[in-house]
């Protein structure tokens, strides 16, 4: 599992180690790994022209370091000094050493203009808010030139600890982060300006309690994954039951079912006016016209999808008192304090759109600051809150790390596919995970899936639904 962890987490630990080693050593440690990160992405490194942005903390140090390591292979390094009178001493004394040199701001766009690489060591993890003036300046110019750039750490100009923008920032080709994860290296709208990322194990080790974000890689979600035993039946590996659909929207109760009989549960049972088209595309489907309360044995349920004015339907799932997936109308229908007073689980799984109109602010609040608003609507609701996007977060409901789903595609903003998700997920619930679980392994094997689906071309809802067995097998491996 990938963690990611706080500045103070991250700081604690650098102060623990640096204490047990040489002067210098971790910045030393540090620098060899971006070097050799920058000499990856040159691949010629002997007359290659390199920019070193430096400011004044220890990623200028860093960056001034792996300069001078890059120099003495023959490259053309040049520093621009965002802060003279404070840059690191026995890193600029290094790189000059080794045959570099250092030009100050107002000379830093020339540089620019000329290099193959750009090193961003402007701002560290504890940088809050956009680039002042100067930097912004030089950051405009670095999107001008066209040159690779690398990021110490973190690109300048992001939060490390929310993953927010508030301001101009640089962005990265490639971040090389150093002993941990930094949330904002993984959640956007901050993931975005970060590129490719690189970790270099320095020897710091934060403490796994204190993480803040945790990404499941394909291990964590195969040791997850329901498997049926010997002696399980149809029943003994959970009923999933979805309520959704309408007359003007049947095609919604269709796709959550398709996710549905393809999320680990023995059986699928269907209550709702589109009973007909779920037989005629999936006739394993158990359908009935009774009601939830009157369905039959159900572990979970699925409510919302493609409900749209069906108040009192989920209401009547709310008042079961087995696990609930929330998604799409339902969302909007289900009542705060009935949801809040539930004795069993529920997982909802809103966009960002709803998201908004749940929490009472507008949809660009929402996506510049997805980690807080993911957390305010879990503690809101006292529901775990799977909330999808460029990067799909899911929130437990008494706080605790929260999840970060690295399998998404660009691909998965196709209507229906959140069917699909809603479906998947209630049939894990169905199967016994826990709603975290659930809605990371959900959004797991759905990324995945339309990944399948759309590696030659556009891909439908109906398309990522059928991919979803062959994530799962990839995962098992």
């Amino acid at each position: 599992m990938r963690t990611a962890y706080s500045v103070e987490t991250v700081r604690a630990a650098e102060r623990a180690l640096m204490e047990r080693l040489p002067e210098g050593a971790l910045m030393l440690r540090a620098a060899a790994g971006l070097a050799a990160a920058c000499a990856g992405l040159l691949g010629r490194v002997s007359g290659s022209r390199v920019v070193l942005l430096v400011g004044s903390g220890d990623n200028g140090g860093d960056a001034l370091y792996a300069g001078a390591r890059l120099a003495r292979r023959g490259a053309g390094v040049t520093a621009v000094l965002l802060a003279p009178g404070r840059t690191h001493a026995a890193g600029l004394a290094a790189l000059r050493r080794a045959g570099g040199r250092a030009v100050t701001a107002d000379r830093g766009e020339a540089a620019i203009a000329r290099a193959r690489l750009v090193v961003d060591g402007i701002v560290g993890i504890g940088g809050k808010g956009g680039l002042r003036p100067d930097a912004a300046r030089l950051a405009e110019a670095v999107a001008r030139s066209g040159a690779a750039v690398v990021a110490v750490d973190l690109p300048s100009g992001v939060d490390a600890d929310t993953g927010e923008v508030r301001g101009a920032a640089l962005r990265a080709d490639l971040t090389v982060t150093f002993g941990a994860y930094k949330p904002g290296l993984l959640v956007d709208p901050a993931r975005e300006y970060a590129g490719a990322v690189r970790f270099v194990g320095i020897g710091i080790e934060p403490p796994p309690a204190d993480a803040v974000l945790q990404a499941l890689q394909h291990a964590d979600v195969a040791r997850l994954l329901p498997t049926p035993a010997a002696e399980s039946d149809k029943y003994r590996r959970g009923v999933v039951g979805i309520a959704a659909g309408s007359a003007r929207y049947p095609g919604a109760a269709v796709l959550a079912v398709s996710g549905a009989l393809r999320g680990g549960a023995g059986a699928v049972r269907y209550v709702g006016p589109a009973g007909d088209a779920v037989l005629a595309r999936f006739p394993e489907t158990l359908v009935s016209d009774a009601g939830p309360a009157k369905a039959g044995r159900v572990q979970a349920w699925v409510t919302g999808p493609g409900a749209g004015d069906d108040a009192a339907t989920v209401a009547e799932v709310l008042a079961t008192d087995v696990p609930v997936l929330l998604d799409a109308d339902g969302l909007r229908l289900a009542d705060r304090d009935t949801v809040r007073g539930r004795t069993a689980p529920t997982l909802m799984t809103p966009h960002a759109g709803e998201a908004a109109a749940l929490l009472g602010v507008r949809r660009e609040e929402v996506e510049a600051a997805r980690l807080a608003a993911v957390r305010e609507l879990a503690a809101a609701y006292r529901a775990t809150v799977l909330l999808k996007g460029s990067t799909t977060l899911v929130a437990g409901p008494d706080g605790g790390p929260v999840r970060v789903n690295p399998t998404g595609t660009p691909w998965l903003a196709t209507a229906g596919s959140g069917d699909v998700l809603s479906g998947l997920a209630g049939s894990l619930l169905a199967a016994g995970l826990d709603p975290l679980d659930a809605g990371s392994v959900a959004a797991y094997l759905h990324g995945l899936a339309g990944r399948f689906a759309a590696r030659d071309a556009p891909a439908g809802a109906h398309d990522v639904a059928t991919r979803i067995p062959e994530a799962w097998r990839n995962v098992r491996g």
